[in-house]
């Protein structure tokens, strides 16, 4: 290569090595100047939301984002197996006396019921340097041991402090020797379709899983239950079985889901996630850790959501809004002068987009709280006033009518129960206490049966049943669809109401 550095080739390889120079010199002068970096800061939490409690974020950019929330959420991420030991009745027992199952099997003495144990694996975040950890209800319920291990190894066992399946969250408490990592909640009502987030959790049991993608979706109910109060964020940040109770999380390092439900024919991730928003979460949590149980507000309405038809017969131009049908007596709705027809707008200025949204932020408004209400009524909008009442007191007026009208008491399906007779968890009310001399009573029904339908309308919860039930005239008779809890048998019963 020596000899074309000299002679007759050389002015012309140095003008080449010129021109190259030159074109580097103009490729690193055209570049663009350094970005400074984002600044991310806390979102504050919405008016009657607060964290559990407060830590710094990290303020980073896009390429280091998702290690820095994996690195300060990861701590307070743990793992969570559970055991659930139950009795269950031998499938073969009804059979023994069949003379064909005799014939063939002769007179085998099997035991009549068997103990089965079962293991079920979740996630879950601490959320205070109590021990007191949030993770789904469907996770733990049921479950006769819980053991949880934290980030560091260390295992603990861990006792159920309170369930509420209506948002399938529960919280549960182990008693640390250690100083707690915990996590911080955002505002979930602040997050924009499109934005960052990431997960984390144990899928199939693989510990301290990161996984990253966007906020797909907003407000997505009825995922599950169409009777619970849901009101999903929808996520594509991949969750797989395991992950449920695990934080989703945005690029402050707060937490603003928990992540729930997948939808999926083959059991895994397929692009649709689900996640319990962080301000559901706080409100429930809290209820939980102070009282066991989560008060809810109420206004006595039963509402249904707009169609463009019956929003353009009422002069709307647009189907927004929670159509009011039916209106309780003596609830707090009624005495502030609601009426079936009207149709709520905004609740304190925040707008209403249907049904759903109207029952959600009553249910998490403080009970004995005044709102104020922007209706359509006429052709125009007028501002009612209504102070949030209990939701308790109303499931006991619901109690006392069902009592009064079927000489008993109903409570919801539990997910053991439902297990344990091969129905839908979903579908269905308990009978719980019987009257000796009551409609239930005086045609075969016993403590324990499950009451499906009404008149071939399926049952769905205790409310359902108390509104199918109320509708009917007195002394009417009425065919229910039940199962018996021995026998598993269903079938339709006609009772008498009084």
């Amino acid at each position: 290569m020596a000899r074309f550095l000299t002679g007759k080739n050389t002015p012309t390889l140095m003008v080449l090595l010129i021109a190259v120079c030159m074109i580097a010199a103009c490729t690193k002068q055209s570049a663009p100047p350094p970005q400074p970096k984002p600044n991310i800061a806390p979102e504050a939490p919405s008016p009657g939301i607060a964290p559990l409690k407060a830590k710094p974020v990290y303020s980073t950019d896009f390429r280091t984002a998702i290690i820095q929330v994996a690195r300060y959420a990861i701590p307070a991420v743990v793992h969570i197996e559970v055991t659930q030991r139950e009795v269950v009745a031998n499938p073969l027992a009804p059979m023994e006396s069949d003379p064909f199952f005799r014939f063939f099997f002769g007179n085998p003495r099997a035991p009549r019921k068997f103990k089965r144990e079962l293991k079920g694996l979740g996630t879950g975040m601490i959320i205070d340097t109590n021990g007191h950890i949030l993770t789904n209800n469907h996770v733990v319920a049921g479950a006769t041991e819980i053991e949880v291990q934290l980030s560091s190894g260390r295992k603990y066992p861990a006792v159920l402090v309170g369930a509420d399946p209506k948002t399938d969250l529960a919280v549960i408490k182990i008693e640390p020797k250690e100083k707690l990592p915990t996590v911080t909640f955002g505002n979930s009502d602040r997050m924009e379709v499109g934005e960052w987030v990431v997960a984390i959790g144990h899928p199939r049991g693989l510990d301290q899983t990161v996984t990253q993608g966007i906020i797909s979706a907003k407000h997505r109910q009825g995922i599950t239950d169409p009777s619970s109060y849901q009101d999903f964020l929808q996520t594509d940040a991949p969750i797989n079985p395991g992950n449920s109770g695990g934080p989703l999380l945005n690029l402050s390092g707060q937490v603003i889901g928990v992540n729930a439900v997948i939808a999926s024919e083959s059991g895994g991730f397929e692009g649709i996630g689900f996640a319990i928003p962080s301000n559901i979460a706080v409100h429930v949590s809290n209820g939980l850790i102070s009282k066991g149980k989560v008060d809810r507000g109420w206004v006595g309405v039963t509402v249904q959501d707009l169609t463009p038809e019956i929003a353009q017969s009422l002069g709307l131009d647009l189907p927004q809004g929670a159509l009011i049908a039916d209106v309780s007596k003596n609830g707090p709705a009624e005495k502030a002068g609601l009426k079936p027809g009207d149709v709520v707008l905004s609740l304190n200025g925040k707008d209403i987009r249907d049904g759903g949204a109207l029952r959600n932020t009553v249910a998490n408004t403080p009970i004995g709280t005044l709102i104020k209400l922007t209706i359509w009524r006429d052709k125009r909008e007028q501002e009612i006033t209504v102070m949030v009442g209990n939701l308790d007191d109303a499931f006991k007026a619901i109690t006392d009518a069902l009592r009064e009208r079927l000489g008993a008491t109903f409570r919801p399906l539990k997910p053991a129960e439902a297990s344990n007779l091969g129905i839908d968890p979903s579908v269905g009310v308990v009978v719980g206490r019987l009257d000796a001399k009551g409609p239930l009573a005086r045609v075969g029904f016993e403590v324990g049966d499950v009451v499906l339908g009404v008149n071939g309308q399926q049952i769905d919860s205790v409310e359902t049943l108390a509104a199918l039930i109320d509708s009917l005239p007195h002394n009417h008779r009425v065919s229910l669809f039940a199962m018996d809890h021995n026998s598993r048998r269903a079938g339709n019963v006609v009772i008498e109401v009084r």
